[in-house]
């Protein structure tokens, strides 16, 4: 919110509105916004902690604001970064040229648990492979972000981005209004759209689309029914389709109906029981060899994992230089590699200074803040280094950037990232904005869910048009907001 001469103009209102709110109302706000989100149930699941697992996400009423310009810049980078990655994930299930180069250590690729040789020599249709990426970024200073990981399997965490809004809207309809931000309820149709400009070329103008969700027991299951219900599409479970002559249908109450593009929200290894782990009761029998033949397009491919990996991702920039001939436009955060003997004596030696995170880690557990952590905690990992090195990463900690929170003693700052989300099909396309993330408890950087975190609006401020009014926003628009 600040910078070094004062408040950033970006947030020039925001401050002006903190001033003359009074803590009562905020406080009855966020009891609303409780409510909200209770009675629409928005809820994700964490396992293994007794009890109910279901459990609201935080939702802070302070958004995150980023200036146009600023998004214009990191717009740009992202899709440079996912235009890379896809390339990345086209080339080592072809013909591995980055491999053949030297420019990535084959052993690291095609040893690896996320490449799956059963996608080798598929070419999914429009030659997409993560269609669906999620670009998890953080800010350091007034202008330098950084790309702290990739999810270029199945990312969640759009439904927040939208239904964050939509709370922003009705609980402070006055305080949107003196704002020009930009909307991002376009997302399910442009999703919509990126999914069916990669159906195969047989299933004509209007192809069939389906959400495939692992069912009502995932985490996500609250975001599978409402993307699918947003696109006007069915979200379906393993059971309700079948495969008949490598070719994908889902069960109607009419009799089948032929499947073009399943937007999957299951696992690589649950997927098909036929082709990756047998005892699957979630996936699909026969639905690689569907997807083989071109009958069907997956969102996203299988195997992209391998592209998301955090032993992977130093090699990023090495990915962008080398399949689109330019510069990285975002910063990678400097990592080391734990299986690397150079790296790991590093590590070993500034394990107090230094975040350690699984290779294969999400969620944000197995992690160690360096800084934060006990004597015994950075014992325990040094222990864990040495016995599988190959399983870690390790990266300064960054002085994140912290944005105002409503918290029990007042308004506080606390840390943030960036989630966007990329399209990509025919085009790649970004809707203006985000998920972004906070870590609610004083002075901790992890700003997942499943670890105490919550979530903000993000507002991509727009330039005023010459009425006053946002650009693509008419003024009718603008007054139902409640100006």
């Amino acid at each position: 919110m600040r910078a070094e001469d004062g408040v950033r103009s970006a947030y020039a209102e925001i401050e002006r509105w903190l001033r003359a709110t009074p803590r009562e109302m905020l406080d009855r706000k966020r009891h609303e916004a409780e409510l909200l989100f209770r009675r629409i149930g928005i809820t994700f699941a964490v396992y293994g902690e007794g009890g109910d697992p279901e459990r609201l996400i935080p939702f802070d009423l302070i958004p995150r604001i980023i200036a146009r310009s600023e998004w214009d810049r990191l717009s740009v980078g992202l899709k440079q970064r996912v235009q890379a990655l896809n390339a990345f994930l086209a080339d080592v299930y072809g013909p591995q040229e980055i491999l053949k180069a030297g420019r990535i250590p084959a052993a690291l690729v095609l040893e690896n648990e996320g490449y799956r040789k059963e996608m080798v020599g598929i070419t999914p249709p429009g030659g997409v492979y993560t269609h669906i990426s999620g670009i998890d970024m953080v800010r350091t200073g007034p202008d330098q972000f950084y790309v702290l990981e990739d999810n270029c399997r199945t990312p969640s965490g759009v439904s927040y981005m939208l239904e964050n809004r939509e709370a922003m809207l009705r609980l402070f309809p006055r305080l949107c209004a003196r704002h020009r931000i930009a909307p991002v309820s376009r997302y399910p149709e442009e999703l919509l759209e990126t999914l069916k400009a990669v159906a195969p070329a047989r299933a004509g103008a209007n192809p069939t689309v389906a959400l495939l969700t692992p069912g009502p027991y995932n985490s996500a299951y609250y975001e599978h029914c409402f993307l699918a219900d947003e696109m006007g599409v069915e979200v379906v479970e393993g059971a309700d389709l079948c495969v008949q002559d490598q070719v994908v249908y889902m069960r109607t109450t009419a009799g089948p109906k032929r499947v073009d593009v399943i937007y999957r929200r299951i696992d690589d290894e649950f997927l098909d029981p036929e082709a990756f782990r047998p005892d699957s009761l979630v996936g699909v029998p026969g639905l690689m060899a569907a997807y083989r033949a071109g009958n069907v397009a997956l969102a996203n491919a299988p195997g992209g994992g391998i592209a998301d990996d955090k032993a992977i991702y130093p090699y990023v920039p090495e990915m962008v230089r080398f399949y689109l001939g330019e510069e990285p436009l975002l910063a990678n955060v400097p990592t080391f590699l734990c299986d690397r003997d150079e790296d790991r004596k590093y590590v070993l030696d500034n394990l107090d200074k230094l975040v350690v995170k699984l290779a294969k880690g999400s969620g944000g557990y197995g992690m160690l803040i360096g800084p934060h952590a006990s004597r015994a905690q950075r014992e325990d990992f040094h222990a864990r280094i040495l016995a599988r090195p190959g399983d870690y990463i390790a990266q300064p900690t960054l002085a994140l950037s912290t944005c105002p929170t409503v918290v029990e003693q007042g308004i506080a700052p606390r840390h943030v990232d960036l989630r966007p989300f990329v399209l990509s099909g025919k085009e790649i396309r970004i809707v203006p904005g985000g998920l972004t993330r906070v870590a609610l408890k004083e002075g901790s950087l992890v700003v997942n869910s499943s670890q105490g975190g919550g979530t903000k609006d993000t507002w991509i401020l727009e330039d005023e048009g010459p009425d006053g009014s946002a650009p693509g926003q008419s003024q009718s628009q603008a007054a139902s907001l409640g100006c």
